[in-house]
């Protein structure tokens, strides 16, 4: 796990020795353990490194294979390095270091566009080839890690693991895309890839290659989607059958997320999703393992930690359990370097809930796993059961998860920001490709390949590499999450939703962590903005930047702050803290 950057110049000149440089200097915290930079005169890359497989120096990146003439920096891990490296061995390739990054490099030599299908795992990497002079970036198929690029056209391609990398470097548009605004604004704050809320950014989207020339020409691939389509078989399994498949299925995917050359611990939230996971590991007979949870003050009568499930779990599994409560007093002193931690904006309360706990966690291990997916996999939310005899998906799903339709989108944002009904055209075209035919499917495969990317595996990426901490997500295992697409809707949303999942863990967990109201990682003193909270956002939308930012109506905001309480969207957040959580991300990258 790590960061990589790096740049292609496109007009004779050599690449940036000091953009690059600065670009790795910003991600130090991603990789505390090495960094290092290379460059063959019109491509550079850069890495930080933090050290999980191989920990010698053998294996620092950039990588360079001189015999092959290819190089590579690479983030992320390949669970199945070793199988692929006896592959490789077959066929001849020899090898200098013991971890994955080599068999990253030697795959692609190998394998070139076809090698990222035989990856299980996370990954993002760039790839210079020095016979062609082309530069490759590659993303795993659920973007579990991320991937940002900036063109300026017959001049240079710079990419780098964070937005604010790119922006360390200089020379991008910062002005605000407004496509990226409206689904900002509307999808909850999701703003699907390629797009970023900046004009001169862009990721590259999830199971896809993106290729330069030595002229700068630009060639996409996508080597992976999710198919929602059954076949006969599955339509005849049982309930217990798909059971098996699927506890089978977790099974290999978490045990396959203990590979590493330093100890592995789980977050455990107390939720059925963690505490499979921990389960899960107990029946393969992991011993010692390292259990970490957090919660907050209570606001308003709301609970703010889930301790008590936790505790149930960690006691019946003999798991080493540390706690972190967090004060209202402290959770808004890190805010501000929480928000910095974002590569893009990202209204979830939890953010800072992450952010304080990889702090504590990192203390402890290097790796953990998470259960990050489930919920969007296995069919969790209250908004999918409805989807089920939906005659117009598109409304249904807007209708649930969107936070304002166009109507209060056009009401609220200065004239020169508004554009099209970008975020409900989107959906549209999602809901219209082919590979899920019910409505429910079309929920599932947006969410689970799209809002999950840029907004809950995003989330946990930005805070816990803030630390040096490397989190794991067996529920997107691709492999389970192809199994998964085959189950029938009915056996997911069933039970409350997870039916299946529910159905595994009586079989492991106890039952009280099971049958029980679903939480959400709860943080009352952001849901509920007022006292220390409200004059913190009051400050940054009353600062100059923000008056004269030209985007949202000022009466709309005083509005807001006059009255946070009375401005909620459809999923329970704060109209205000989205506003106001825009306006400081921007302040904070300087924006």
């Amino acid at each position: 796990m790590c960061g990589l950057c790096g740049e292609l110049s496109l007009n004779d000149v050599p690449a940036s020795a000091a953009a690059v440089a600065a670009m790795t200097a910003s991600m130090a915290r991603r990789g505390p353990d090495g960094a290092g930079l290379w460059s063959n005169g019109h491509a550079a890359l850069g890495h930080r490194r933090l050290k999980i497989i191989d920990l010698s120096e053998r294996a620092q990146q950039p990588m360079v294979d001189p015999s092959l003439g290819v190089s590579v920096a690479f983030n992320g891990c390949i669970y199945n390095y070793k199988a692929l490296r006896g592959e490789l061995e077959a066929k001849g390739y020899k090898f200098f270091s013991d971890g994955d990054t080599e068999v990253v490099l030697k795959a692609w030599h190998a394998w070139g566009h076809d090698a990222p299908k035989r990856f299980n795992g996370m990954f993002a990497f760039a790839i210079v080839e020095r016979d062609t002079g082309k530069v490759t970036l590659v993303r795993d198929r659920l973007g579990i890690k991320p991937l940002y690029y900036s063109e300026i056209p017959g001049r240079r391609v710079r990419f780098a693991s964070s937005l604010s990398a790119l922006l360390a470097a200089g020379d991008v548009d910062t002005s605000i895309d407004p496509v990226a605004l409206n689904h900002y604004m509307s999808f909850h704050a999701v703003v699907p890839p390629p797009r970023t809320i900046l004009k001169g950014v862009r990721k590259v989207e999830p199971g896809t290659i993106v290729s330069f020339d030595d002229k700068g020409k630009r060639s996409d691939h996508r080597y992976w989607t999710l198919n929602f389509g059954r076949s006969g078989d599955d339509a005849r399994r049982s309930r217990e059958e798909w059971r098996e498949l699927v506890h089978t299925a977790l099974r290999k995917a978490v045990d396959r997320r203990m590979v590493a050359d330093v100890p592995v611990g789980v977050l455990l939230s107390g939720g059925l999703d963690s505490s499979l996971i921990v389960a899960l590991l107990a029946e393969a007979g992991q011993k010692d393992l390292k259990t970490f949870s957090i919660g907050f003050e209570s606001v308003n009568g709301e609970i703010g930690d889930e301790f008590k499930y936790s505790d149930i779990v960690a006691e019946h599994f003999g798991t080493e359990h540390r706690q972190l409560f967090i004060k209202s007093k402290e959770l808004i002193a890190r805010l501000p370097e929480t928000i910095e931690a974002m590569s893009e904006p990202m209204v979830s309360y939890d953010n800072v809930g992450f952010y304080l706990l990889s702090k504590e966690v990192a203390k402890h291990v290097k790796v953990v796993q998470s259960g990050q997916g489930a919920d969007e996999v296995f069919a969790g939310y209250h908004w999918y059961p409805p989807m089920v005899n939906a005659n117009d998906p598109v409304e249904a799903y807007a209708g649930a998860f969107f936070d304002r339709d166009f109507a209060e989108y056009k009401e609220i944002m200065e004239p020169a920001a508004v554009g099209g009904d970008d975020a409900r055209d989107y959906v549209t075209r999602h809901f219209a490709s082919p590979g899920a035919d019910e409505a429910v499917d079309k929920a599932l495969r947006i969410d689970s390949t799209v809002m999950l990317v840029d907004d809950p595996v995003k989330r946990v990426d930005n805070m816990t590499m803030a630390w040096g901490l490397e989190a794991r997500v067996p529920f997107l295992d691709h492999e389970l999450v192809e199994l998964a697409a085959r189950v029938p809707a009915d056996e997911k949303i069933r039970d409350g939703g997870k039916g299946i999942l529910k159905d595994i863990g009586r079989t492991v967990i106890p039952a009280e962590v099971i049958d029980r109201p679903k939480g959400y990682f709860p943080v009352p003193a952001l849901k509920y903005i007022e006292g220390p909270v409200l004059d913190f956002v009051r400050q940054a939308l009353d600062a100059p930047a923000a008056r004269n930012r030209g985007l949202i109506k000022r009466a709309y905001i005083d509005k807001l702050l006059d009255a946070p309480k009375d401005h909620i969207t459809r999923l329970r957040g704060s109209k205000l803290w989205q506003v106001a959580l825009l306006e400081l991300w921007l302040q904070a990258h300087k924006l």
